[in-house]
C-alpha cells in the first residue's frame, strides 16, 4: 500500500486566503486537480516568477491568468523562504526540506475538538 508524505507530519497542502474579503485567492484551479494545469510551471516559469501564458501543456487548451500565476508564485516564494520544497506537479503541495521524521509514517487518529 502506498503511503502519503502527509502522514510524516512534514507535508502540507495549502492556498492563500484574503483576510479582508474572507475568501480564498483565485489560484487558477482547485487543489487536488492533478492535470498539467496544476503544475507550478503551467503558464510561467516558477524559478523566475515570469508569466508566459504558455498553455501548450494543457490537453484541453485551458489557461490561467497572470494574476492567478502571480498568486501561485506568492505562495511558492513564501513556502520556499520558510524551508519547504515544492512538488513539481502540484502548486499547493510543499514538504519541509529537513523533515524530522523522514522515514516515519504516523498512524494515530485525528479528530476535531469542540470549541
Amino acid at each position: 500500500m502506498a503511503k502519503s508524505g502527509h502522514t510524516r507530519g512534514s507535508t502540507v497542502d495549502l492556498t492563500l486566503f484574503d483576510m479582508q474579503t474572507e475568501k480564498e485567492l483565485d489560484m487558477g484551479g482547485t487543489f487536488d486537480w492533478f492535470g498539467p494545469e496544476s503544475h507550478p510551471d503551467f503558464c510561467g516559469n516558477p524559478e523566475t516568477g515570469e508569466y508566459t501564458g504558455d498553455n501548450s501543456k494543457s490537453p484541453t487548451g485551458r489557461t490561467i491568468t497572470e494574476e492567478q500565476f502571480r498568486h501561485r508564485m506568492i505562495l511558492r516564494k513564501a513556502m520556499l523562504s520558510h524551508g519547504f520544497k515544492p512538488l513539481s506537479t502540484e502548486w499547493w503541495h510543499f514538504t519541509l526540506k529537513d523533515e524530522p521524521y523522514p522515514e516515519t509514517y504516523f498512524t494515530f487518529p485525528v479528530k476535531q475538538l469542540r470549541q
